[in-house]
């Protein structure tokens, strides 16, 4: 059985929460379900299952969410950010400080995988003569289950070669119980033979698919840097409520700095003046107080706009990402918060079309689909779980469905209602969707299926 699970987004708790240990206990459960389920074979017999392969597709762990990134200042000798050299001693330390950060704050869900990956949580009653489970037996069966950790656009930081990000990577193979090595973490799984073999086992191509978002990958760069989406993350959302606390926090009521910090979790990611302006307006404050606070946010955003690695990403006379900011940041001043709003909608149509929401157009485009290497295409990022049917040949018999996934999040969120949204109001909920696939007759013949949730 291969499971696949993405974004998941664990941070070290300085800017916003991530989502609870409940989560984590309630995937193990439902993998000890899945792994019973799935010792049915197809001729109604009872084999139990002897691995598990769990394929980690990108974003597990999150640095780029941290404020310690923002220790140390422009023109310093130590002066660190995503976008700053990579080879610097500083930064492999910085990245390796923001990992263990993360690690202990969230111990219990990583324990809670540790425990997985060990074979503590998933035991299976052997086999009787009869091809029916012994569930009278003492002595159950562990199942050996890997853990395979693959980088997306928030955990990019474990690609980068170097003995210093071997050793941060090996506190991450040991603290979850990877089945990886202290090696660069693979981005493509043709980087890792090991992981080829297994999921062409199931018929499975997958990638994180941030390659498809512009904002948040640099196709000139690669994946062995940082992109305008990692700049926007650390130098807006990030250092936001971190100086508000800073600046204001002796006036300004704890609660709504909490709130503040929660703008990594809003969606989308371009309605955070809109967050803003509802804890603003929610929260009853003093006028002086919020004229300040926005004030904040423009000085921040002007800062933002004049950042070097910000003016060489513009493009002259292009509608381009810097511009699409630069609309949103320029109207968070404004008091007309439908205008704020009718922007918003309009650079979601006009830069990311439907692509912030879905990706099922690219699978198309994979040598995987086009030579019928695989049956499914699995892409995570989006945090938008969903099925799209992509071609077949209408055989039954050979079963060549092609299918595109992706495989959602396990994420806190603060969705923009969608009445009303200039009145700034976010409903919070948690999402938990993962995607198991199944082979030689595993789960009575059946090929995958997927399971999505939420929780408040």
């Amino acid at each position: 059985m291969l499971i696949i699970i993405s974004d998941v987004h664990l941070g070290d708790g300085t800017c916003g929460r991530s989502i609870s240990a409940d989560a984590f206990h309630l995937f193990a459960d439902r993998l000890k379900e899945l792994a019973y389920n799935a010792s049915w074979r197809q001729d109604d017999t009872y084999r139990p299952i002897e691995e598990i392969d769990i394929l980690l597709l990108g974003d597990i762990l999150d640095p780029l969410h941290s404020t310690l990134w923002l220790d140390t200042v422009s023109g310093a000798a130590d002066y660190v950010r995503p976008w700053t050299d990579t080879s610097s001693p500083s930064y492999a330390k910085k990245l390796g400080e923001i990992t263990r950060a993360i690690l202990a704050k969230n111990a219990e869900s990583v324990d809670a995988m540790r425990r997985i990956s060990r074979g503590e949580i998933v035991l299976l009653p052997p086999a009787a003569a009869n091809g029916q489970p012994d569930v009278q037996c003492r002595e159950w069966i562990p199942v050996e289950i890997r853990l395979h950790y693959m980088v997306g656009n928030h955990d990019w930081y474990y690609h980068i070669p170097g003995k210093a990000y071997d050793a941060i990577r090996q506190e991450i193979v040991d603290a979850l119980g990877l089945a990886n090595s202290p090696a660069c973490f693979p981005y493509e799984i043709e980087e890792s033979d090991a992981l080829q073999n297994i999921l062409s086992r199931y018929g499975v191509y997958a990638r994180h698919g941030d390659c498809f978002d512009s904002f948040n990958f640099d196709k000139d760069e690669g994946r062995l840097a940082a992109a305008l989406g990692d700049v926007f993350a650390v130098e807006m959302l990030n250092r936001f409520p971190f100086e508000i606390e800073r600046r204001l926090g002796d006036v300004i009521p704890p609660a709504v700095v909490d709130n503040l910090r929660e703008l990594t979790n809003v969606r989308p990611a371009l309605a955070t003046p809109l967050w803003i302006s509802g804890q603003i307006i929610h929260s009853s404050l003093p006028r002086n107080l919020q004229d300040q606070i926005k004030a904040i946010w423009d000085e921040l955003g002007d800062e933002f706009l004049n950042l070097d690695v910000v003016r060489a990403a513009d493009k002259w006379l292009t509608l381009d990402s810097v511009d699409a900011l630069e609309l949103i940041l320029k109207f968070s001043s404004r008091t007309s918060f439908k205008t704020i709003n009718d922007i918003v909608v309009w650079v979601r149509e006009k830069l990311w079309g439907n692509d912030e929401v879905s990706f099922a157009e690219h699978a198309l485009q994979e040598q995987a689909f086009l030579e019928h290497q695989a049956n499914y295409i699995v892409y995570g990022h989006t945090h938008h779980h969903e099925i799209v049917s992509l071609d077949t040949t209408g055989n039954i018999a050979n079963r060549d469905d092609q299918i595109y996934f992706n495989s959602g999040t396990w994420h806190t969120y603060y969705d923009l209602a969608t009445h009303k949204p200039s009145e700034q109001k976010f409903v919070p909920y948690q999402v938990l969707s993962y995607l198991a696939f199944y082979r030689d007759g595993e789960r009575r013949g059946r090929r995958f299926e997927t399971w999505t949730g939420a929780f408040s």
